[in-house]
């Protein structure tokens, strides 16, 4: 049963996790699952490599904080027999909602970080 094991870093726009027994296939597949249900869709995907997006930038850019956008990268590697790390880098600032827009992103790592823990 893959399990998370811990976290790795949290820093400003990033979070790197540790799991066990777990292949990035079935990671990918686990990641698309969770946020698909959480309104997020992946733009694109590679082997290892996923880009989640929710929202759409261009009414963020014309609306400012009154509209949701949400960018990240997930990057994913295997680090040793059975073991996987995990990456989350922030893609958007926030920048375009201004404070409250950068509070909102800031705020949305923070909660993908349990997600992700959940995983």
């Amino acid at each position: 049963m893959p399990h998370f094991v811990k976290n790795l870093q949290t820093v400003d726009g990033l979070i790197s996790n540790l799991y066990k027994d777990i292949s990035i296939a079935e990671m990918t597949e686990k990641i698309n699952h969770y946020f698909e249900l959480q309104g997020y869709k992946v733009t694109d995907q590679q082997f290892g490599n996923l880009v989640l997006e929710k929202g759409s930038r261009i009414k963020r850019l014309l609306l400012g904080a009154f509209v949701s956008y949400y960018k990240f990268n997930v990057t994913m590697a295997q680090t040793a027999e059975n073991e996987l790390t995990v990456n989350v880098f922030q893609q958007s600032s926030g920048m375009s909602g201004g404070l409250i827009g950068m509070k909102q992103v800031k705020t949305e790592l923070t909660r993908l970080n349990f997600v992700f823990s959940q995983i």
